[in-house]
């Protein structure tokens, strides 16, 4: 079995945070995931979406409700 290295495909700064989207294919289909890198570390904050689109939306959506409760 080989490891599964990400393959960041995407890279952009959203409100401080360090938004890397990641692409993985399995049997023919495209997943995404994101991953944010912020002051207290790292997180996977989307580990699936169908598209960049969704994937972007939701680590949006997640650093926005992170820094809301801050």
């Amino acid at each position: 079995m080989h490891p599964n290295y990400p393959q960041i495909i995407l890279s952009f700064v959203y409100r401080g945070c360090k938004v890397q989207i990641d692409r993985d294919e399995v049997e023919g289909f495209c997943s995404y995931a994101a991953w944010v890198n912020h002051d207290g570390g790292c997180a996977v904050a989307v580990p699936n979406a169908i598209t960049t689109i969704d994937a972007i939306r939701r680590a949006k959506c997640w650093i926005d409700r992170k820094y809301q409760s801050v």
